[in-house]
Protein backbone atom coordinates (compact mmCIF):
# COMPACT_ATOMS: atom_id res chain seq x y z
CA UNK A 1 0.00 0.00 0.00
CA UNK A 2 2.34 3.07 -1.22
CA UNK A 3 -0.65 5.95 -0.15
CA UNK A 4 -0.34 7.39 3.23
CA UNK A 5 -4.11 6.97 3.81
CA UNK A 6 -4.06 3.36 3.26
CA UNK A 7 -0.83 2.34 5.33
CA UNK A 8 -2.46 4.51 8.15
CA UNK A 9 -5.96 2.77 8.26
CA UNK A 10 -4.01 -1.01 7.45
CA UNK A 11 -2.10 -0.06 10.25
CA UNK A 12 -4.91 0.88 12.53
CA UNK A 13 -6.65 -2.11 11.73
CA UNK A 14 -9.79 -0.02 9.62
CA UNK A 15 -8.91 -0.62 5.99
CA UNK A 16 -11.67 -2.41 4.22
CA UNK A 17 -9.67 -4.10 1.73
CA UNK A 18 -12.65 -5.31 -0.29
CA UNK A 19 -13.91 -1.80 -0.56
CA UNK A 20 -10.61 -0.30 -0.92
CA UNK A 21 -11.40 2.41 1.47
CA UNK A 22 -10.94 3.66 5.27
CA UNK A 23 -13.69 2.58 8.14
CA UNK A 24 -14.27 4.51 10.83
CA UNK A 25 -12.32 3.83 14.15
CA UNK A 26 -13.36 0.81 16.52
CA UNK A 27 -14.72 3.28 18.90
CA UNK A 28 -16.46 5.41 16.35
CA UNK A 29 -18.09 1.60 14.96
CA UNK A 30 -18.71 0.40 18.60
CA UNK A 31 -20.70 3.69 19.18
CA UNK A 32 -22.54 3.38 15.93
CA UNK A 33 -23.53 -0.17 17.40
CA UNK A 34 -24.45 0.73 20.53
CA UNK A 35 -26.87 3.51 19.12
CA UNK A 36 -28.34 1.15 16.71
CA UNK A 37 -29.03 -1.25 19.10
CA UNK A 38 -30.02 0.88 21.97
CA UNK A 39 -27.45 -1.10 23.75
CA UNK A 40 -25.25 0.03 27.05
CA UNK A 41 -22.23 1.72 25.69
CA UNK A 42 -19.46 0.33 27.43
CA UNK A 43 -16.79 0.79 24.58
CA UNK A 44 -16.15 3.96 24.09
CA UNK A 45 -13.76 5.55 26.77
CA UNK A 46 -15.61 8.78 27.72
CA UNK A 47 -17.61 9.04 30.76
CA UNK A 48 -21.20 9.76 31.35
CA UNK A 49 -20.72 12.23 33.54
CA UNK A 50 -19.55 16.20 32.38
CA UNK A 51 -16.13 17.56 34.72
CA UNK A 52 -16.72 19.57 37.60
CA UNK A 53 -19.33 22.69 37.01
CA UNK A 54 -16.78 24.96 38.62
CA UNK A 55 -14.23 23.78 35.44
CA UNK A 56 -17.16 24.28 32.88
CA UNK A 57 -17.43 27.43 34.82
CA UNK A 58 -13.63 28.44 34.23
CA UNK A 59 -13.63 27.76 30.69
CA UNK A 60 -17.48 29.90 30.05
CA UNK A 61 -16.15 32.96 31.50
CA UNK A 62 -12.79 32.64 29.34
CA UNK A 63 -14.80 32.78 26.59
CA UNK A 64 -15.88 35.88 27.15
CA UNK A 65 -13.28 37.79 29.13
CA UNK A 66 -10.00 39.15 28.77
CA UNK A 67 -7.69 37.58 31.28
CA UNK A 68 -6.21 35.63 28.76
CA UNK A 69 -5.81 38.23 25.51
CA UNK A 70 -8.03 37.75 22.79
CA UNK A 71 -9.76 34.64 24.60
CA UNK A 72 -11.90 33.44 20.54
CA UNK A 73 -8.31 33.45 18.68
CA UNK A 74 -5.22 31.60 17.94
CA UNK A 75 -3.56 30.46 21.23
CA UNK A 76 0.04 30.32 21.04
CA UNK A 77 1.40 27.92 18.73
CA UNK A 78 3.08 26.05 22.15
CA UNK A 79 -0.18 26.81 24.36
CA UNK A 80 -0.82 29.32 26.73
CA UNK A 81 1.40 30.50 29.28
CA UNK A 82 -0.75 30.02 31.97
CA UNK A 83 -1.23 25.89 31.24
CA UNK A 84 2.29 25.49 30.34
CA UNK A 85 2.75 26.86 33.57
CA UNK A 86 0.46 25.10 35.38
CA UNK A 87 1.69 21.93 34.02
CA UNK A 88 5.00 22.45 35.09
CA UNK A 89 4.16 22.79 38.74
CA UNK A 90 2.16 19.94 38.84
CA UNK A 91 4.79 17.95 37.73
CA UNK A 92 7.35 19.31 39.58
CA UNK A 93 4.37 18.37 42.97
CA UNK A 94 3.59 15.14 41.77
CA UNK A 95 6.49 13.60 40.12
CA UNK A 96 9.39 15.50 41.49
CA UNK A 97 10.11 16.77 38.27
CA UNK A 98 11.39 20.50 37.01
CA UNK A 99 10.61 21.58 33.79
CA UNK A 100 10.93 24.61 32.08
CA UNK A 101 7.37 25.60 30.99
CA UNK A 102 8.55 28.07 28.14
CA UNK A 103 10.85 25.17 26.46
CA UNK A 104 9.98 22.02 27.97
CA UNK A 105 6.10 21.95 27.55
CA UNK A 106 3.80 22.25 24.49
CA UNK A 107 0.13 22.16 24.32
CA UNK A 108 -1.45 20.05 21.86
CA UNK A 109 -5.01 19.22 20.44
CA UNK A 110 -5.45 16.32 22.96
CA UNK A 111 -2.92 13.81 23.89
CA UNK A 112 -3.96 12.06 20.28
CA UNK A 113 -2.05 15.00 18.43
CA UNK A 114 1.04 14.65 20.84
CA UNK A 115 1.42 11.77 19.81
CA UNK A 116 0.76 12.33 16.28
CA UNK A 117 3.06 14.80 16.56
CA UNK A 118 6.07 12.66 18.44
CA UNK A 119 6.05 9.36 16.17
CA UNK A 120 6.14 11.83 12.94
CA UNK A 121 9.12 14.09 14.54
CA UNK A 122 10.75 10.99 15.61
CA UNK A 123 10.59 7.44 13.63
CA UNK A 124 12.52 7.28 10.81
CA UNK A 125 11.46 5.94 7.59
CA UNK A 126 12.38 2.42 7.02
CA UNK A 127 12.88 1.73 11.22
CA UNK A 128 10.73 -0.16 13.42
CA UNK A 129 8.70 1.41 16.21
CA UNK A 130 8.44 -0.73 19.29
CA UNK A 131 5.33 -1.02 21.74
CA UNK A 132 4.11 -3.44 24.23
CA UNK A 133 0.07 -5.30 23.03
CA UNK A 134 -2.15 -4.09 23.08
CA UNK A 135 -1.58 -0.20 22.24
CA UNK A 136 -3.78 2.71 21.68
CA UNK A 137 -4.63 2.41 17.69
CA UNK A 138 -3.30 5.55 16.78
CA UNK A 139 0.23 4.19 17.48
CA UNK A 140 0.31 1.98 14.26
CA UNK A 141 -1.75 4.77 12.00
CA UNK A 142 1.28 6.90 12.75
CA UNK A 143 4.35 4.96 12.33
CA UNK A 144 2.71 3.54 9.21
CA UNK A 145 2.55 7.66 7.98
CA UNK A 146 6.35 7.80 9.29
CA UNK A 147 7.18 4.84 6.89
CA UNK A 148 7.86 2.89 9.78
CA UNK A 149 7.12 -0.48 11.34
CA UNK A 150 5.11 -0.95 13.97
CA UNK A 151 6.86 -4.25 16.08
CA UNK A 152 4.68 -5.33 19.15
CA UNK A 153 5.72 -7.17 22.31
CA UNK A 154 2.35 -9.07 24.06
CA UNK A 155 1.94 -8.07 27.82
CA UNK A 156 2.68 -11.02 29.64
CA UNK A 157 -0.36 -13.12 30.06
CA UNK A 158 -2.80 -13.42 33.48
CA UNK A 159 -1.01 -10.10 34.86
CA UNK A 160 -0.08 -8.07 31.97
CA UNK A 161 3.03 -6.83 33.30
CA UNK A 162 5.64 -5.51 30.52
CA UNK A 163 7.47 -8.85 29.60
CA UNK A 164 11.13 -7.25 29.35
CA UNK A 165 12.87 -10.25 28.25
CA UNK A 166 10.85 -10.42 25.03
CA UNK A 167 11.39 -6.58 24.87
CA UNK A 168 15.18 -7.29 24.95
CA UNK A 169 14.67 -9.41 22.92
CA UNK A 170 12.67 -7.55 19.73
CA UNK A 171 14.70 -3.92 20.82
CA UNK A 172 17.54 -3.64 18.06
CA UNK A 173 19.67 -0.92 16.59
CA UNK A 174 16.87 -0.45 13.67
CA UNK A 175 14.85 0.60 16.41
CA UNK A 176 14.50 4.09 16.41
CA UNK A 177 11.37 4.60 19.15
CA UNK A 178 9.90 2.94 21.87
CA UNK A 179 6.08 3.44 22.18
CA UNK A 180 5.17 3.36 26.13
CA UNK A 181 1.93 3.33 27.81
CA UNK A 182 1.65 3.73 31.68
CA UNK A 183 -1.03 3.47 33.05
CA UNK A 184 -1.92 1.59 30.50
CA UNK A 185 -4.86 1.27 28.00
CA UNK A 186 -6.47 -1.21 27.62
CA UNK A 187 -5.25 -3.15 30.63
CA UNK A 188 -4.62 -0.53 33.43
CA UNK A 189 -1.24 -1.80 34.18
CA UNK A 190 0.63 0.32 35.95
CA UNK A 191 4.23 -0.06 35.15
CA UNK A 192 6.94 0.21 38.09
CA UNK A 193 9.86 2.51 38.32
CA UNK A 194 12.47 -1.12 37.72
CA UNK A 195 10.45 -1.99 34.44
CA UNK A 196 10.93 1.85 33.18
CA UNK A 197 14.33 1.94 34.46
CA UNK A 198 15.03 -1.37 31.93
CA UNK A 199 13.16 0.25 28.73
CA UNK A 200 15.71 3.03 28.93
CA UNK A 201 18.56 1.18 29.31
CA UNK A 202 17.90 -0.39 26.50
CA UNK A 203 16.76 2.64 24.34
CA UNK A 204 19.84 3.93 25.23
CA UNK A 205 22.15 0.93 24.30
CA UNK A 206 20.38 0.61 20.87
CA UNK A 207 19.74 4.58 20.52
CA UNK A 208 16.25 4.94 20.16
CA UNK A 209 13.79 7.48 21.41
CA UNK A 210 11.25 7.01 23.42
CA UNK A 211 7.24 8.28 23.63
CA UNK A 212 5.53 7.64 27.39
CA UNK A 213 1.52 8.21 26.82
CA UNK A 214 0.64 8.79 30.21
CA UNK A 215 -3.19 10.36 30.20
CA UNK A 216 -4.59 8.10 32.85
CA UNK A 217 -1.71 9.32 34.95
CA UNK A 218 -4.26 11.12 37.59
CA UNK A 219 -6.61 7.87 37.67
CA UNK A 220 -4.64 5.19 39.84
CA UNK A 221 -6.93 3.17 41.34
CA UNK A 222 -5.59 0.95 43.87
CA UNK A 223 -3.60 3.05 46.69
CA UNK A 224 -0.55 0.75 46.83
CA UNK A 225 0.40 1.32 43.20
CA UNK A 226 2.04 4.66 42.05
CA UNK A 227 2.24 6.19 38.47
CA UNK A 228 6.12 7.19 38.03
CA UNK A 229 6.30 9.58 35.12
CA UNK A 230 9.24 8.52 32.24
CA UNK A 231 10.74 11.78 32.80
CA UNK A 232 11.22 10.50 36.15
CA UNK A 233 13.36 7.78 35.50
CA UNK A 234 17.33 8.37 35.60
CA UNK A 235 18.74 8.48 32.34
CA UNK A 236 15.85 9.41 30.45
CA UNK A 237 15.71 13.22 30.01
CA UNK A 238 17.86 13.05 26.89
CA UNK A 239 15.68 10.52 24.93
CA UNK A 240 11.96 10.52 26.35
CA UNK A 241 8.88 12.84 26.10
CA UNK A 242 5.91 12.07 27.85
CA UNK A 243 2.27 12.67 26.49
CA UNK A 244 -0.70 13.51 28.70
CA UNK A 245 -4.10 15.44 28.73
CA UNK A 246 -6.78 16.51 30.85
CA UNK A 247 -9.60 14.46 29.07
CA UNK A 248 -9.51 11.78 31.38
CA UNK A 249 -8.12 13.41 34.74
CA UNK A 250 -11.07 15.72 34.65
CA UNK A 251 -14.28 14.08 32.85
CA UNK A 252 -13.37 16.41 29.53
CA UNK A 253 -12.67 14.48 26.39
CA UNK A 254 -14.28 16.87 24.00
CA UNK A 255 -11.94 19.54 24.96
CA UNK A 256 -8.91 18.00 23.69
CA UNK A 257 -6.26 19.47 25.96
CA UNK A 258 -3.32 17.99 25.89
CA UNK A 259 0.76 18.40 26.17
CA UNK A 260 4.12 17.07 25.47
CA UNK A 261 7.05 17.11 27.68
CA UNK A 262 10.45 16.81 28.08
CA UNK A 263 14.30 18.23 27.43
CA UNK A 264 13.98 21.42 25.05
CA UNK A 265 15.74 20.15 22.07
CA UNK A 266 13.14 17.11 21.72
CA UNK A 267 9.96 19.51 22.60
CA UNK A 268 11.55 21.47 19.50
CA UNK A 269 11.83 18.70 17.09
CA UNK A 270 8.26 17.71 17.91
CA UNK A 271 7.38 21.36 17.34
CA UNK A 272 8.68 20.85 13.70
CA UNK A 273 5.78 18.64 13.46
CA UNK A 274 3.05 20.08 15.72
CA UNK A 275 2.82 23.50 14.58
CA UNK A 276 1.99 22.50 10.90
CA UNK A 277 -1.02 20.20 12.19
CA UNK A 278 -3.36 22.08 14.00
CA UNK A 279 -0.84 25.02 14.90
CA UNK A 280 -2.96 25.83 18.15
CA UNK A 281 -6.82 25.58 19.53
CA UNK A 282 -9.30 25.66 22.60
CA UNK A 283 -7.12 29.12 24.32
CA UNK A 284 -10.48 29.30 27.27
CA UNK A 285 -10.48 25.30 27.24
CA UNK A 286 -6.31 25.53 28.32
CA UNK A 287 -7.02 28.54 30.57
CA UNK A 288 -9.93 26.15 32.42
CA UNK A 289 -7.46 23.56 32.43
CA UNK A 290 -4.83 25.34 34.22
CA UNK A 291 -6.82 26.17 36.97
CA UNK A 292 -7.92 22.41 37.50
CA UNK A 293 -4.23 21.55 37.52
CA UNK A 294 -3.32 24.08 39.91
CA UNK A 295 -6.49 23.21 42.33
CA UNK A 296 -8.77 20.34 41.79
CA UNK A 297 -10.88 20.90 44.70
CA UNK A 298 -11.01 17.52 45.73
CA UNK A 299 -12.64 16.44 42.32
CA UNK A 300 -9.91 14.28 41.47
CA UNK A 301 -9.74 11.96 44.89
CA UNK A 302 -13.66 11.98 44.41
CA UNK A 303 -13.67 10.76 40.83
CA UNK A 304 -10.99 7.79 41.67
CA UNK A 305 -13.02 6.49 44.20
CA UNK A 306 -16.15 6.76 41.96
CA UNK A 307 -14.03 5.04 39.50
CA UNK A 308 -13.14 2.19 41.76
CA UNK A 309 -16.74 1.49 42.82
CA UNK A 310 -17.70 0.87 38.77
CA UNK A 311 -14.71 -0.91 38.20
CA UNK A 312 -15.75 -3.30 40.78
CA UNK A 313 -19.40 -3.12 40.24
CA UNK A 314 -18.84 -4.52 36.85
CA UNK A 315 -15.86 -6.74 37.60
CA UNK A 316 -18.44 -8.49 39.60
CA UNK A 317 -20.87 -8.63 37.30
CA UNK A 318 -18.63 -9.98 34.15
CA UNK A 319 -17.13 -12.89 37.04
CA UNK A 320 -20.67 -13.74 37.40
CA UNK A 321 -21.74 -14.45 33.65
CA UNK A 322 -18.45 -16.35 33.07
CA UNK A 323 -16.38 -13.53 31.51
CA UNK A 324 -13.12 -13.39 33.45
CA UNK A 325 -12.16 -9.54 34.13
CA UNK A 326 -8.62 -8.19 34.95
CA UNK A 327 -8.19 -6.28 37.75
CA UNK A 328 -6.96 -3.01 36.54
CA UNK A 329 -4.50 -1.10 38.71
CA UNK A 330 -5.72 2.55 37.19
CA UNK A 331 -7.52 3.93 33.88
CA UNK A 332 -10.91 3.38 32.79
CA UNK A 333 -11.42 -0.42 31.26
CA UNK A 334 -11.30 -3.96 32.56
CA UNK A 335 -10.80 -6.55 30.14
CA UNK A 336 -12.70 -9.73 29.86
CA UNK A 337 -11.77 -13.43 28.72
CA UNK A 338 -14.07 -15.01 26.57
CA UNK A 339 -12.46 -18.42 26.54
CA UNK A 340 -14.56 -20.18 29.07
CA UNK A 341 -18.13 -19.12 27.09
CA UNK A 342 -17.42 -19.33 23.28
CA UNK A 343 -15.83 -20.31 20.41
CA UNK A 344 -16.63 -16.97 19.13
CA UNK A 345 -13.29 -14.34 18.37
CA UNK A 346 -13.73 -11.37 19.93
CA UNK A 347 -15.03 -9.44 17.39
CA UNK A 348 -17.84 -11.44 16.71
CA UNK A 349 -18.25 -11.69 20.42
CA UNK A 350 -18.42 -8.12 20.51
CA UNK A 351 -21.25 -8.62 17.40
CA UNK A 352 -23.23 -10.35 19.42
CA UNK A 353 -23.49 -8.41 22.55
CA UNK A 354 -24.52 -5.44 20.72
CA UNK A 355 -27.08 -6.88 19.10
CA UNK A 356 -28.60 -9.68 21.35
CA UNK A 357 -27.40 -8.62 25.22
CA UNK A 358 -27.81 -4.91 24.00
CA UNK A 359 -23.90 -4.17 25.23
CA UNK A 360 -21.43 -2.83 23.48
CA UNK A 361 -17.85 -3.19 24.19
CA UNK A 362 -14.38 -3.27 22.21
CA UNK A 363 -12.55 -6.52 20.81
CA UNK A 364 -8.86 -6.31 22.10
CA UNK A 365 -8.01 -7.82 18.43
CA UNK A 366 -8.58 -4.34 17.12
CA UNK A 367 -6.27 -2.88 19.56
CA UNK A 368 -3.02 -4.96 18.91
CA UNK A 369 -1.08 -6.07 15.31
CA UNK A 370 -3.39 -8.07 13.93
CA UNK A 371 -1.34 -10.28 11.79
CA UNK A 372 1.52 -10.78 14.10
CA UNK A 373 -0.92 -13.09 16.04
CA UNK A 374 -3.05 -16.32 15.06
CA UNK A 375 -6.67 -16.24 16.03
CA UNK A 376 -6.38 -18.21 18.69
CA UNK A 377 -4.38 -15.91 20.74
CA UNK A 378 -5.17 -14.87 23.86
CA UNK A 379 -5.29 -11.47 22.42
CA UNK A 380 -8.37 -12.26 20.38
CA UNK A 381 -10.14 -14.33 23.33
CA UNK A 382 -10.21 -10.44 25.45
CA UNK A 383 -13.20 -7.57 25.07
CA UNK A 384 -12.73 -4.24 26.86
CA UNK A 385 -15.36 -3.08 28.95
CA UNK A 386 -14.95 0.82 30.01
CA UNK A 387 -16.41 1.44 33.48
CA UNK A 388 -16.13 4.93 33.06
CA UNK A 389 -19.74 5.28 33.47
CA UNK A 390 -22.52 6.10 35.77
CA UNK A 391 -24.24 3.48 38.63
CA UNK A 392 -27.16 3.06 36.42
CA UNK A 393 -25.52 2.57 32.99
CA UNK A 394 -23.27 0.12 34.86
CA UNK A 395 -26.44 -1.81 36.81
CA UNK A 396 -28.53 -1.90 33.69
CA UNK A 397 -25.38 -3.04 32.16
CA UNK A 398 -24.89 -5.94 34.39
CA UNK A 399 -28.75 -7.46 34.30
CA UNK A 400 -28.80 -7.73 30.53
CA UNK A 401 -25.54 -9.77 31.06
CA UNK A 402 -26.92 -11.74 33.50
CA UNK A 403 -30.67 -12.40 31.87
CA UNK A 404 -29.80 -12.30 28.21
CA UNK A 405 -26.18 -13.32 27.42
CA UNK A 406 -26.67 -17.20 28.30
CA UNK A 407 -29.58 -17.44 25.67
CA UNK A 408 -27.86 -15.50 23.32
CA UNK A 409 -24.67 -17.33 23.20
CA UNK A 410 -26.79 -20.51 23.13
CA UNK A 411 -28.44 -19.47 20.26
CA UNK A 412 -25.58 -17.72 18.35
CA UNK A 413 -24.91 -19.38 14.67
CA UNK A 414 -21.15 -19.79 14.60
CA UNK A 415 -20.57 -20.84 11.35
CA UNK A 416 -21.49 -17.08 10.19
CA UNK A 417 -18.53 -15.96 11.93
Amino acid sequence: MSSPWARAAAAANTYDQAAHAVLPTVYERTTAAALSHQAVNLGQGFPDQEGPQWLLDAAASAITESHIGPPNQYAPGTGLPALREAVAEDMLRRQGVSLDPGTSIMATTGATEGIAATILAFATAGSQVLCFEPHYDSYGACAALAGAELVGVPLTAEDFRPNLDAFAAAISDRTSLVLLNTPHNPTGTVFTAAELEQVVELAHRHGALIMCDEVYEQLILDPEQQHRSILSIPGASDIAVAVSSAGKSFSVTGWKVGWVMGAPALINQVRGVKQFLSFSSGPAFQWAVAQGLRDDQGYLSALRSELTEARDHLSAALDEVGLRPNSPGAGYFLLADISELTDLDDAAFCELLAAQVGVAAIPVSALIIADQFPRNHRLRRLVRFAFCKDRHSISEAAKRLQQRLPEALAAADTSRF
